[in-house]
């Protein structure tokens, strides 16, 4: 069986000389006589992983000294409540609602405090970002969230909401180094792994040190302090250790492809491939407002529910898998994250012309 194409949204693709390398070292690394799923997180083997793929990550994002990077587990999901339980000091907390994970986040901050909605594109199915330039945040909240790409939705923000000087916490799950990112802007920039670094288990947190406090509201768990995780380096329990690994690997490779400036021209250059299509086609749709299109994830309609299911099963047939859209949206959508090469966009947009002909 061949490497099919593989458009889904998370997990996702992942590159394939690092699953090519991880296979080599699969049951000794490096001449331990072991695999790195075997070992123990507080051996110094191990320890040289971690440190490495956190000096690397540093390295492609130009993380500043003041801030700590963390790897947890838990998903972006359990990011939803850890960080209200860290942040919200004066119980308040502004959320600018742009898709499904931005509302669960500004929902299950409600249990913590008093979430804001400032903005929202749910009235048009979460298919734009809403202008975000004089958003009406409160005085005294303690941060303003977004979700910064928009699986589901396609979307992504081009330019950072004005916080009005409050702190800014992102979700980048589905755009986590996919191009430069300026870390300073930021309080908290956080991401599950599963879509564009690594196997699913694993989220970084990047957070300011001042944001590390013991002053967390009362009841939260020690494992969700972020303190608690700061001042052991990730490793106050056994981490998500293989996953950690894979995802130095893949650091590695985005170094070795040019880093992220790189991976941005890249990135362009394929959506614009897709996009192009989109525009022109007579039975293909684009769903979200031209400015604020996603680089990694794209979704598109004809219009017709059974003509896209029949698109989905043919698609399969022909290799190009996970096309189905979110059931939210219905449709297709085709995520096409750093590891998915140039021509696997090229041989979909084929696909598409000769089904559109076909039909």
């Amino acid at each position: 069986m061949s490497r099919v194409y593989n458009f889904s949204a998370g997990p996702a693709v992942l590159p394939e000389e690092v699953l090519r390398e991880a296979a080599e070292e699969m049951m000794d690394y490096k001449g331990s006589g072991m695999s790195v799923m075997e070992m123990s997180h507080r051996s110094k083997v191990y320890d040289g992983i971690i440190k490495e793929a956190e000096a690397d990550l540093r390295e492609l994002m130009n993380i500043p000294d003041n801030y700590k990077v963390l790897f947890l587990q838990g998903g972006a999901s359990q990011q939803f409540a850890m960080i209200p339980m860290n942040l919200m000091k004066n119980k308040k907390a502004a959320y600018i609602v742009t898709g499904q994970w931005a509302k669960k986040a500004f929902q299950e901050a409600q249990n913590y405090g008093e979430a804001v909605k400032v903005a929202s594109s749910e009235d048009e199915t979460f298919s734009y970002i809403p202008d975000c330039s004089d958003l009406d945040i409160p005085e005294d909240a303690d941060y303003v969230y977004i979700c910064e790409n928009n699986t589901i939705y396609g979307t992504k923000y081009k330019t950072l909401p004005n916080t009005k000087g409050h702190t800014l916490v992102a979700d980048v799950s589905s755009c986590f180094l996919s191009e430069p990112v300026d870390v300073s802007k930021y309080g908290i920039i956080y991401g599950g792994v599963q879509k564009n670094i690594g196997p699913a288990g694993v989220v970084i947190v990047i957070i300011r040190e001042d944001l590390i406090t013991e002053d967390t509201l009362p009841g939260t768990p020690t494992m969700l302090k972020y303190k608690t995780h700061a001042d052991a380096d990730s490793l106050y329990n056994t981490p998500p250790a293989y996953g950690i690994y894979v995802c130095g690997k893949v650091f590695k490779w985005l170094k070795k492809m040019g880093g992220l400036d790189a991976m941005k021209k890249r990135n362009e250059e394929k959506a614009k491939i897709l996009y192009d299509f989109l525009d022109e086609s007579k039975m293909f749709k684009g769903t979200v407002r031209k400015e604020d299109r996603s680089l990694m994830n794209v979704p598109f309609v004809t219009g017709d529910k059974d003509l896209d299911a029949k698109f989905v099963k043919e698609a399969e047939a022909a290799g190009f898998v996970n096309l189905k859209g979110h059931r939210t949206v219905g449709g297709m959508r085709a995520s096409i994250y750093n590891a998915m090469p140039k021509e696997g966009v090229e041989k979909l947009v084929e696909f598409m012309k000769k089904f559109e002909k076909e039909n």
